[in-house]
């Protein structure tokens, strides 16, 4: 019976992997990730802990918006001040959909809250729009931001992540969290569990909740935190944690499944703390459920989170 089971697991993995593109693979020197992307390290660290694929260019959906803040904070606009979300100038890469309304008006702070923790990417085009320069000049700002902080394998070409030719490197967005890591409104906005929105012009309140289900867990001591889901990129999650005493950055892309980049989170922690690289029925158990699973998630894109 022991042995059936154990032949039952591995042709779970091997027959609903192929057919998504993705296989579960196990590092020698690492953890088994159903991420088919990774990167991990220390914040006070030079080199990376653990990286798989770690140095390919690949889409990373709305993980986007971590370098949409970072040009936002860093532009010096005040974010007490109230902006109008304006009809789109271009249309979107892909689905948008929002449930804000145009010619409304939010303050630039909660703007960039909800497209942070709930990737409201009506709210991430707005941040880019209310620029100085302009849309354009905020895309051209994301990019000369990525060359300074020498992530070679990273271009932008939209705000939100909706874009399929956004694309970076896992060990690229580590040098990305890093420099979040200097903002505390990223990590405030990022983390932020549920918030309600209060809009004028006119007036109404619209509740959004976080697309990252870890950050509610106390004992993951999460300080950001960024989803991503484009069908092209897969599923994407970014976080920085407080682990045994450090800053750790983990980075998550290509994964399969709405809850697989959190399992994989969870055996990198594991691994990291008793060097186990997790295991082939984990990792089976994971597509099994997730291989039938729809898409539902707080965010208020459907294309994107």
């Amino acid at each position: 019976m022991l042995r059936f089971a154990v032949v039952l697991l591995v042709v779970l993995v091997h027959a609903v992997a192929p057919a998504h593109g993705h296989q579960e693979t196990k590092d020698e020197d690492g953890p088994s990730l159903a991420s088919v992307n990774a990167a991990v390290a220390y914040v006070d660290g030079d080199d990376l802990v653990y990286g798989k694929n770690a140095d390919r260019a690949v889409p990373i959906a709305s993980v986007t918006k971590l370098m949409t803040a970072l040009v936002v904070l860093e532009s010096g606009q005040s974010l007490n001040e109230w902006i109008e979300f304006k009809e789109r100038h271009i249309p979107a890469p892909a689905n948008a959909y929002t449930r804000i309304r145009i010619g409304s008006e939010l303050q630039r702070g909660n703007m960039l809250r909800i497209a942070l923790m709930s990737s409201e990417n009506f709210a991430a085009y707005t941040l880019a729009r209310h620029h100085p320069g302009g849309y354009d000049a905020f895309v051209a700002d994301m990019n000369a931001k990525a060359r300074e902080l020498g992530m070679e394998n990273t271009v932008f070409v939209d705000p939100t992540g909706l874009s399929v030719d956004n694309r970076a490197s896992a060990s690229d967005l580590v040098k990305l969290v890093v420099a979040a890591n200097k903002h505390p409104e990223i990590s405030e906005y990022s983390t932020t569990r549920y918030f309600t929105a209060r809009f004028r012009g006119p007036r109404y309140r619209l509740p959004f909740g976080n697309t990252n289900a870890l950050v509610h867990r106390e004992s993951w001591g999460v300080d950001i935190s960024k989803t991503g889901y484009l069908s092209e990129a897969g599923r994407c999650l970014v976080m920085l944690l407080e682990f045994e005493g450090k800053q750790l950055v983990t980075v998550l892309l290509d994964s399969l499944g709405t809850r697989s980049p959190m399992g994989d989170a969870g055996r990198i922690r594991r691994w990291l703390s008793t060097g186990s690289s997790g295991s082939v029925a984990a990792a089976a158990r994971d597509y099994a459920r997730q291989k039938n699973e729809t898409y539902s998630e707080t965010d208020s894109s459907v294309s994107a989170n």
